[in-house]
């Protein structure tokens, strides 16, 4: 709810996911969105919610969080962009503010989400400097069966066999809007993917399952079957974990969209 004299600002967030609990508030523990609301309360003097465009899990990274908080019309969006980067923890940096229509919201608004998942292919990936950034994964991979895997998402799907838990209050079935895999710098690849919505932990087990694909553990017409038949006694591969996935970004529509470029991860 915001005052009568309030502006909502909103925000593009990036965070190391490394030491945090994801992003929602969890009593006793660090997470992203208790890290700010506990600075905007300091600096207004007053408790506001941060709400955001969706919830990262424990460990998931982001370079393009959107969220949305209110301040006393008095303020700036850059001077409340100035005031938390003072104060918020080394993890966490807010790359832009700006002020947002009173109905804008930033999880319902949302068109499409841009996530990124990295894999290291390469023995260097398991460096200290890449290491908490990627799965160190150490091993070679086909990138032709990598790229069949992917080309299968596109389109609208159950996703139901790849999510820890349903949402059947909103339905299982996603539309994917692009799909890719692409090199990274020698040290393994990216997979990239835009889709409407995602359901919990959806990326992490499809870039299991294609990994499983790629080092010919599994075939192609694996990735199709579990879209096709989500009923069948079919599987996924295990899901990768959180340290390689990245929130890249959130698409909205005209004049709620952030004017931004999306920063890269870190190398």
């Amino acid at each position: 709810m915001i005052a009568g004299d309030d502006i909502r600002v909103l925000l593009v967030l990036h965070y190391d996911g490394s030491g945090f609990h994801g992003w929602q508030v969890q009593p006793g523990l660090r997470t992203v969105q208790g890290e700010i609301e506990a600075v905007v309360e300091r600096v207004t003097l007053g408790h506001r919610t941060v709400l955001g465009s969706g919830r990262t899990d424990a460990g998931v990274h982001a370079t393009g969080q959107v969220a949305t908080v209110s301040f006393p019309a008095r303020w700036t969006a850059a001077r409340a962009r100035k005031a938390l980067n003072a104060l918020l923890p080394r993890d966490i940096w807010v790359e832009h503010a700006r002020e947002v229509p009173r109905a804008f919201h930033p999880r319902y608004d949302a068109l499409e989400r841009h996530y990124l998942y990295r894999v290291g292919t390469a023995e260097h990936s398991a460096s200290p400097f890449h290491r908490p950034f990627c799965w160190a994964f150490g091993e070679p991979l086909d990138p032709d069966r990598l790229a069949e895997a992917a080309a299968a998402l596109p389109g609208e799907h159950s996703f139901r066999r790849f999510s820890k838990a349903g949402q059947p209050h909103r339905g299982e079935r996603c539309t994917v809007r692009e799909a890719a895999r692409t090199p990274w710098d020698g040290l393994g690849f990216v997979f990239s993917i835009r889709a409407n919505r995602y359901l919990h932990h959806m990326v992490r087990y499809l870039v299991g399952t294609m990994v499983d694909i790629g080092r010919g553990r599994r075939n192609v017409g694996e990735m199709v079957a579990l879209l096709e038949d989500p009923d069948g006694e079919l599987r996924t591969s295990p899901p990768a974990p959180p340290g390689g996935l990245y929130l890249q970004r959130v698409r909205y529509a005209l004049p709620s969209a952030p004017p931004h470029d999306p920063s890269p991860p870190p190398p």
